[in-house]
C-alpha cells in the first residue's frame, strides 16, 4: 500500500502520441503542470443520491468487482450491506440475464470436446482462440453480473484449484470446468473438491488423465495434498505415491475421441494409506475409495486452516491474525466445509472491519472495475473484428501483466499486495486509465459517457463536479487530496480553482476532461479494494 500512498498527489501522464495504444495528442498542448496545488477555499460537496456508509462500502468493494451507482442502489434496496451480502450468498435467487446472455457472444465455448478439437485440426478455430474467448467471457461476466459475490468466489476457487487455460489441449474441457467450479463456488468445499479433482480438465492439466496402474503419474496426487488441501509438512513421499494410486482410473482418450470415462481396468488396487486415511482398495472400481479419500482431505483440520488463511489473504489482509484464521477454520469444520458460513464469519469479524483500503486490486480487477466505474456499454464482437472492446479488453489485461487463469504454475495467481504493487504495474494501470478516460482505446464496439454526460447540472463549481465524479466513480465523496490532485491535473492556462464554474462549453469539458477522470481512476481509492 505504501507504493500507492502518493498517487493522489500525482498528475496523469503527459499527452503523447502512441500508435500501439491508440492514444492521440489532444488539440492543444499544455505547459508543465504544477507540483503543488493552489490555495483552495472551503470545499463544497454535491448533494446526490445517498452514499453507502464506510462499512457497507468496504464490504461491497471487497466482494464485488467495483461499486457502481447501480450496485449502491441494490445495497440500499436490500436494507443494508449485511442483507445484500446474505442474498448474494444465494446466487440462484438473483436474476442475471445480461451475464447469462454472454455465452451467445462466443458460441463455440459450449461445443463438445471432440468438435473443438476437430475445429482446431481443420484450422477453423485454434484452441488458443477458444481460450482467449473464454477469458473475454469471464471478464465480461465480472463487468456485468449482478451476482458479484458469486463471480468473486468463482475466481477465488478457480485460482485455488487452478487449471491453466494455456495448457496443451485443456481447451477441450476448460469451459466445462468453469461451469463445474461455478456451480459449487458457494456450496461445500467437499463437493467442490470431489467435482474438480475428477474433472477431465484437471486430469489433463496434472496428468491424471493418462495415469494408469502400470504407469502411475504422481502430479495430481501431489498437488492435491500440497495445494488443494493439507499443505506441505503434513504428508510424506509415501503419502504422495498412495494418493496417486487412489486417483488412477479417471482417463481421457486424448488426441482421438476425447472421451472422458472411468476405467476400472486402469485403477490400481491394493491397500492404501495417506496420513490418517486407509482403505483396502480391493475393488477395481475405485471411485468409492476416491470419494472417501477426498472427503477425508476436505474435512481435515489442516485443510480448514489453509483455506481459512487463504480467504483471509484474499479478503482481509496480507497478515491476518492467527486468531481469525483459527476462528474461520473452526466455522468451516463445524458447518461441514460449507463456504457461506465461513464468509459470513469473516465479514462480521473486527479484523475485516479494520482492513479498509488495505488490499491492492490485481490487473484483471483494475480493468473490470474501470469498465464498471466508467459505465461503458460493450457490444457483442462482430465476427473477425479484432479491435472491438469485447476483444481488446483481454489485451488490456495482458498489458497490465496478468490475464485470467493463465498463471503458468499449478499454485494459481497470487493474492498478496506485493505481487501487484510494483511501479511498472502502476504505470501500466495509469496508461490504461488514460486511454479509457479519453475514449481513445478501445474505440470500437464500446459506448462511453461523453464529458457533457458527467455534468450533474448545466453549470457547477469545479469542487462540486469533482465530488459528483468521486461519487460516480468511487462510491464516496472526494477527499481534499483528490480535489487538489484534480486541480493540478487541469491545464495551467485554464486557471482552474475549486470555485471555477464549469459548463459544457468550458474548455476543460471541450478538450481536457479526460485528465480529471484519469486522475480519479489513478487514486488509491480506485486502485485498492
Amino acid at each position: 500500500m505504501a507504493r500507492f500512498a502518493s498517487v493522489e498527489a500525482q498528475i496523469s501522464p503527459e499527452d503523447a502520441d502512441d500508435s500501439r495504444s491508440g492514444i492521440r495528442r489532444p488539440p492543444s498542448t499544455c505547459p508543465e503542470p504544477r507540483l503543488t496545488a493552489r490555495p483552495t477555499s472551503r470545499q463544497r460537496r454535491y448533494a446526490g443520491a445517498p452514499l453507502l456508509g464506510t462499512s457497507a462500502l468496504h464490504l461491497t468493494r471487497r466482494f464485488s468487482y467495483g461499486v457502481t451507482p447501480a450496485l449502491s442502489r441494490e445495497v440500499r434496496a436490500a436494507s443494508g450491506a449485511p442483507a445484500w451480502f446474505a442474498r448474494q450468498l444465494r446466487p440462484a435467487a438473483i436474476a442475471d440475464p445480461a451475464a447469462e446472455a454472454l455465452s451467445t457472444w462466443w458460441p463455440s465455448l459450449t461445443l463438445p470436446p471432440g468438435e473443438l478439437w476437430q475445429r482446431q485440426i481443420e484450422e477453423i478455430e485454434g484452441g488458443w482462440e477458444v481460450m482467449g474467448n473464454y477469458q473475454r467471457w469471464l471478464l465480461m461476466r465480472r463487468i456485468t453480473s449482478r451476482r458479484q459475490v458469486h463471480e468473486v468466489m468463482t475466481e477465488f476457487w478457480m485460482n485455488h484449484l487452478h487449471v491453466s487455460v494455456h495448457h496443451d489441449a485443456v481447451f477441450t474441457y476448460r469451459f466445462d470446468y468453469d461451469r463445474v467450479v461455478r456451480s459449487h463456488a458457494l456450496g461445500r468445499y467437499v463437493d467442490l473438491l470431489q467435482a474438480a479433482i475428477v474433472h477431465p480438465a484437471m486430469g489433463m492439466y496434472l496428468d491424471n488423465a493418462v495415469s494408469t496402474k502400470t504407469r502411475i503419474n504422481e502430479n495430481l496426487g501431489r498437488e492435491l495434498l500440497e495445494l488443494h488441501t493439507v499443505g506441505r509438512g503434513a504428508y510424506t513421499e509415501d503419502d504422495v505415491k498412495a494418493s496417486a494410486r487412489i486417483l488412477t482410473g479417471h482417463v481421457v482418450d486424448m488426441w482421438r475421441t476425447w472421451q472422458a470415462r472411468y476405467s476400472p481396468a486402469d485403477h490400481w488396487t491394493g491397500p492404501v494409506r495417506v496420513m490418517g486415511f486407509s482403505h483396502a482398495n480391493s475393488d477395481p472400481d475405485g471411485r468409492p475409495v476416491l470419494a472417501a479419500y477426498l472427503a477425508y482431505l476436505a474435512r481435515h483440520p489442516r485443510t480448514a486452516e489453509r483455506l481459512a488463511r487463504k480467504l483471509c489473504l484474499r479478503f482481509v489482509s496480507d497478515t491476518p491474525s492467527a486468531r481469525l484464521v483459527a476462528q474461520l477454520a473452526q466455522v468451516y469444520l463445524a458447518h461441514d466445509t460449507a463456504i457461506g458460513p465461513v464468509l459470513s464469519a469473516l465479514v462480521a469479524s473486527p479484523e475485516f472491519a479494520a482492513s479498509v483500503g488495505t488490499k491492492v486490486r490485481d490487473p484483471g480487477e483494475d480493468i473490470v472495475a474501470t469498465y464498471r466505474a466508467l459505465g461503458v456499454t460493450v457490444a457483442p464482437p462482430p465476427s473477425g473484428e479484432n479491435g472491438a472492446a469485447a476483444t481488446a479488453l483481454l489485451w488490456q489485461c495482458d498489458g497490465l501483466g496478468a490475464v485470467p487463469h493463465a498463471w503458468p504454475r499449478p499454485d494459481g495467481q497470487p493474492v498478496d499486495n506485493a505481487s501487484w504493487a510494483s511501479p511498472s504495474r502502476m504505470l501500466a494501470s495509469f496508461e490504461m486509465h488514460w486511454s479509457m478516460s479519453g475514449r481513445w482505446w478501445p474505440s470500437e464496439g464500446i459506448t462511453y459517457r461523453t464529458p457533457r454526460a458527467w455534468l450533474p447540472r448545466a453549470r457547477v463549481r469545479f469542487d462540486v463536479l469533482i465530488d459528483h465524479m468521486a461519487q460516480q466513480l468511487l462510491g464516496t465523496h472526494a477527499s481534499p487530496a483528490l480535489l487538489s490532485a484534480c486541480v493540478i491535473a487541469c491545464p495551467d492556462d485554464l486557471g482552474i480553482t475549486p470555485s471555477t464554474l464549469i459548463g459544457a462549453d468550458h474548455p476543460l469539458m471541450q478538450w481536457s476532461f479526460h485528465r480529471v477522470i484519469a486522475t480519479i481512476l489513478d487514486s488509491p481509492a480506485h486502485l485498492t479494494r
